[in-house]
């Protein structure tokens, strides 16, 4: 009778997480239902959501991460469940499934999160982007050491990103507009190039890591390629390790596109190479890394456009999804059609992740307006 009693207790604590995040409801959402929530988590590509947001805790009473606001996510790239979220002004949480909860990284300041990357090879060294500086954490994101500091208060390292050829590459760049590279895991950096616009954001090709896609605040797009089969720290070649080459400017080929000034993110296609540019008003498609691009029709006009994120299934690239402040939508054939739901949240969309292994599951990240 005991172990009876223990497993449907435990069976209620399981359902409990699911369905709850304190004062935050979980209905599904397939019209303008309002909750006011952070996390939403959709299994069928959108058609319905439900609110994700319980952190359990030691003494039984669930938490919630429901009031936060989300900067962005990342997913672990061996690991979909494990997913990282990034917070503005409360630091970074984690899960390790979604059904459980979310886990606070406590051993962090409590202060907006500029990125966070999870290496290719080892899914506990993670790195992450907060302010001035790079932390780095080995085990788990139990306890973290910092491995890079501008010593101007002012500079933000707004992108970190990780050779998923080579690990012990990394790349970040800052507002003040350099791009750093690391050979040894962020143990010691040099600035391979400086532009004079700040870097939001550095992409590596999944296809080719030595292919790298640089997007700058003022939404220029820029591509280079850097050595990956890098030498020891202490040969007589260290220099090769970090030569830029075929340095490329994108922008000549995007002039006739009205870009605007507000960039949103670059996204490319695991399976098949193809890019996709989305601005505040237009979303770009690439089949050339950059070198001509078309203009993916949105249903709105290009003044009305608000894009906020951009998602694109890593499986199919004509499977495409945006969110705006109200609407979600989303395309299965490459843009030529979209359908609209209005967000299950009187919050704005503002990011969108997409499981890699389930890729009916998506992520929906909010924020306060």
């Amino acid at each position: 009778m005991l172990s009876k009693v223990i497993k449907l207790s435990l069976a209620l604590i399981a359902i409990s997480l699911l369905t709850s995040a304190c004062s935050v409801s979980t209905k599904s959402s397939t019209n303008s239902q309002s909750v006011d929530s952070s996390i939403f988590v959709s299994t069928d590509k959108g058609d319905t959501w439900r609110a994700m947001t319980a952190v359990p805790s030691v003494t039984g009473r669930t938490g919630s991460i429901a009031e936060l606001s989300v900067n962005l996510m990342t997913m672990d790239p061996n690991d979909s469940k494990a997913v990282y979220l990034a917070t503005y002004e409360n630091g970074l949480f984690y899960t390790y499934d979604i059904a459980s909860g979310w886990s606070e990284v406590k051993t962090l300041p409590r202060a907006t999160i500029n990125d966070v990357k999870v290496d290719p090879k080892s899914k506990c060294i993670v790195y992450v982007a907060l302010a001035n500086r790079v932390y780095r954490s080995t085990d788990c994101s139990r306890t973290w050491a910092q491995i890079y500091f501008d010593n101007n208060t002012g500079v933000s390292v707004n992108t970190v990103a990780v050779d998923h050829y080579n690990t012990s590459n990394l790349y970040i760049g800052t507002s003040r507009g350099e791009i750093i590279k690391s050979i040894d895991s962020g143990n010691s950096w040099r600035t391979i190039q400086r532009l004079d616009d700040g870097v939001s954001n550095l992409i590596i090709s999944p296809l080719d890591s030595r292919l790298i896609f640089v997007s700058t605040v003022k939404n220029k797009i820029f591509s280079f390629t850097s050595n990956t089969n890098t030498n020891p720290a202490d040969s007589a070649d260290l220099d090769n390790n970090f030569i830029v080459e075929n340095w490329t400017d994108l922008n000549e080929v995007l002039k006739d596109f009205q870009l605007g000034s507000n960039f949103k993110d670059i996204v490319v296609n695991a399976k098949d190479g193809t890019m996709f540019l989305a601005t505040a008003k237009v979303i770009l498609r690439s089949k050339d890394n950059g070198f001509t691009w078309e203009n993916i029709n949105l249903i709105q006009p290009e003044k009305d456009a608000v894009i906020n994120a951009l998602a694109v299934n890593p499986e199919d690239s004509s499977d495409i999804y945006y969110i705006t402040n109200t609407t979600f939508f989303r395309s299965t054939d490459g843009g030529t059609t979209w359908t609209t739901k209005k967000l299950p949240t009187k919050r704005a969309g503002q990011e969108l992740l997409i499981d890699f292994k389930n890729t009916n599951m998506i992520y929906l990240g909010t924020k306060k307006i």
